[in-house]
């Protein structure tokens, strides 16, 4: 049965009585939309789709445009990060639907949970070459964790809900469903249509792992002298922050942190840790690596000691175990792990807490260490900028509400070694993938998802011009945020890699950028912009870019010469 009233076709010619009720396929898909919960789809206009619209005005679900398909996958990419419910893009067919492939692949590799619609030419004229036909499904099926074609009007309802369920299925990703223009447009009787009803057609996938693999963790963590937990982005896909706090305060375990789990626990904390990693994870006897596969970012597995006992909690099980052997393996959700984990470590006559105290202090003096060695450089009134005075700068700048979104390559590092996030699920990155482009994007979801909170994004100069026109759609839809580039006039990351291959005689091949003054550019599309040379002036230029109340760029000129250590550290160039 259809939830709400339908499309209705007017009575018989002869008035003796009503016709059949009669809905569209475009109708049909907004209705599955709404039982999901979406109430905003971000999409850039074509034929083939636009009965979607149509479809979303009746069900009162927000159509947000943008200028580019990238951005409207990354904005429903961004929106399933901050809302922790699936994110929705609508394209065209044929370009529209490849130049959101990228928006889609770096939700693939986030674990994001969205789904992209494409147009497709007329089932009718399958093979005949019509507009824009391309073969998207075989495009998509790498990338996504279900692709498929809508082959009737009837089964359009249907087959959103099946994409939703299967992009909730294990670990979150992306789904795509390709509707054929006349799927889309045909209208078909109401009692032919499924449309599954909201909270009736997916059960639930959390999982608790298993009991005794729980209980073997828990006497591990009780036992241990020198502990480390890293809590990674499933921390908050799975919304288990308080369920992470808890484990970590009550064992006295020192936790570090990544990706989207950054604000699991706030700064400040005894337990939060951020320098001190490499040496926590040459020195701890049990590491507990939560939400965080084993890829590039973890050096494969082989950053942490041979010698310590490692576990491994995910989603996913093709990611347990892989590229490292582990000691022990739980499949499922960090939330529901971690606390069953206290509540089995709890009772005992002593859980060890107290017994770290030496491990903690140990470790503290290592991060003291760290950042007095930085603190030059975060206070420095070096011209140009040094880009840690800038993330200095930005770290004091955001509050407890602040939304903090990065975007960019060398700039984005030194961020990453600085910036604290004070609250849980307030940071926002591109993830494994690196894309350089999602800045605007998830600016706009999560100031559409979060309207009362603030949004401070930092973006490198050549991220930013990836998708930047888009920053008009924020001021056209009134979405105000605090925007940053670091300007450097290079794409810093490759050149510092090609100066080390190939020598200084050519550091700046296919690596250097104009100078844009990119505050002329925000006040060009009506926001509020300023150019930054002074480090004394940072400071000032983000407060009057908050009190705007527009969207802002604060166009920051940093030093070229100044690389981040995750930089210099890469592996690819060595």
């Amino acid at each position: 049965m259809v939830g709400t009233e339908p499309v209705v076709d007017s009575q018989t010619a002869n008035g003796s009585a009503p016709a059949p009720q009669m809905i569209s396929g475009g109708h049909l898909v907004a209705k599955a939309l709404k039982a999901e919960g979406v109430d905003t789809i971000f999409t850039l206009c074509g034929g083939h789709i636009i009965d979607i619209y149509d479809g979303c005005v009746d069900e009162g679900i927000k159509v947000v445009d943008v200028r580019h398909e990238q951005v409207a996958a990354h904005a429903a990419d961004g929106y399933a990060r901050v809302t922790g419910t699936p994110g929705c893009a609508v394209v065209t067919a044929g370009p529209g639907t490849t130049n959101a492939v990228t928006g889609v692949a770096n939700a693939f590799r986030a674990e994001s949970p969205m789904l992209l619609i494409g147009g497709q030419g007329a089932l009718t004229q399958h093979k005949m070459g019509s507009l824009q036909d391309l073969p998207h499904v075989d495009m998509m099926n790498p990338i996504t964790k279900f692709a498929a074609t809508v082959p009737d009007t009837a089964r359009a309802a249907d087959m959103v809900s099946m994409a939703f369920r299967e992009s909730l299925n294990g670990a979150p990703g992306p789904s795509y469903l390709e509707i054929p223009r006349d799927v889309l447009d045909n209208k078909v009787p109401v009692e032919k249509a499924r449309v599954p009803q909201a909270g009736r057609y997916r059960a639930s996938t959390r999982q608790a792992g298993d009991p005794a693999a729980v209980e073997k963790l828990a006497d591990l963590l009780v036992h241990a002298k020198k502990p480390a937990i890293l809590l990674g982005s499933q921390v908050w896909t799975t919304r288990g922050t308080n369920s992470a706090v808890e484990l970590v305060r009550t064992l006295n375990i020192p936790a570090f942190m990544n990706g989207a789990g950054r604000g699991t626990l706030p700064p400040g904390d005894p337990h939060h840790l951020q320098l001190s990693r490499r040496y926590a994870f040459d020195n701890a006897d049990v590491i507990v690596i939560v939400g965080t596969p084993f890829d590039f970012r973890m050096g494969y597995g082989r950053r942490l000691s041979a010698k310590a006992t490692v576990v491994q909690i995910d989603l996913d099980y093709r990611t347990v175990g892989k590229n490292r052997d582990i000691d022990l393996g739980i499949v499922g959700d960090a939330d529901l792990i971690l606390s069953s984990v206290t509540a089995a470590a709890s009772g005992r006559v002593d859980n060890g807490a107290t017994g770290r105290k030496p491990w903690l202090e140990e470790l503290h003096k290592v991060e003291d260490q760290a950042w007095q060695k930085r603190l030059p450089q975060l206070h420095s009134d070096a011209n140009p900028i040094h880009p840690y005075r800038l993330m200095h700068e930005i770290n004091q700048f955001i509050t407890e509400d602040s939304i903090y979104v990065g975007d960019g390559g060398d700039i984005v590092t030194f961020s990453g070694q600085v910036l604290q996030p004070k609250s849980p699920g307030h940071w926002m990155d591109p993830g494994p993938l690196g894309t350089l482009g999602v800045g605007i994007s998830f600016v706009m979801a999560a100031k559409l998802a979060r309207p009362d909170s603030e949004v401070v994004a930092l973006f490198g100069d050549g991220a930013f011009s990836m998708t930047g026109w888009d920053f008009e759609t924020l001021v056209r839809f009134n979405l105000p945020f605090v925007g940053i580039v670091g300007n450097n006039s290079s794409m810093n990351q490759i050149r510092y890699g090609q100066a080390q291959k190939y020598g200084l005689a050519r550091e700046r091949v296919g690596n250097t950028l104009g100078d844009v003054r990119y505050g002329e550019f925000a006040k060009m599309l009506g926001g509020y912009g300023e150019e930054v040379r002074d480090p004394a002036d940072i400071g000032p230029a983000l407060l009057r870019a908050r009190e705007s109340g527009l969207p802002s760029l604060i166009n920051v000129w940093v030093d070229p010469d100044a690389y981040a250590p995750g930089t210099m550290n890469q592996t690819m160039y060595k």
